[in-house]
């Protein structure tokens, strides 16, 4: 059962306020990675504190950087549960994991932090994970069309 939407909204807030756009259905889904060119970052939040309290900070931290994906995304696991399942089936060769970060270019997840890679460790080394995916594969914000 989810978690009432009064805990959860601090949750949500910690990546839209940084322009992650929430997607809550399938469809929403679908329109953000189905067939898209360019880059797509897919934050999939979670409750978990210990976990998810430190991907959300490490995220915002990677996000201070001059290159970063075109399109910021996020699902809620465990809370939008129909969108959460439909982000996971674009996420292959790798098992769900709550909360993780995937990286999509042009379509195909260029690389992945998965909860083993994010508990246990400080954000500032987590954002340095995704910095350098960033750098790998994406375009500097400045140059982006």
């Amino acid at each position: 059962m989810p978690y009432s939407e009064f805990m959860v909204t601090p949750m949500r807030r910690d990546l839209t306020r940084l322009g992650f756009r929430e997607l809550r259905t399938a469809e929403e889904v679908d329109e953000a990675l189905g067939e898209r060119r360019g880059t797509v970052l897919l934050a999939v939040n979670s409750i978990c504190g210990c976990a998810a309290g430190r991907m959300r900070p490490a995220v915002a931290l990677a996000m201070q950087h001059g290159v970063g994906p075109d399109v910021l995304t996020t699902v809620f696991a465990g809370q939008d549960v129909e969108a959460t399942a439909r982000a996971r089936d674009y996420i292959t060769d790798y098992s769900p994991s709550s909360p993780s970060v995937a990286l999509f270019k042009d379509g195909a997840v260029v690389f992945m932090l998965e909860r083993r890679d994010i508990e246990n460790r400080a954000a500032e080394e987590i954002a340095a994970d995704l910095e350098a995916a960033f750098a790998a594969h994406c375009v500097p914000r400045e140059a982006a069309p």
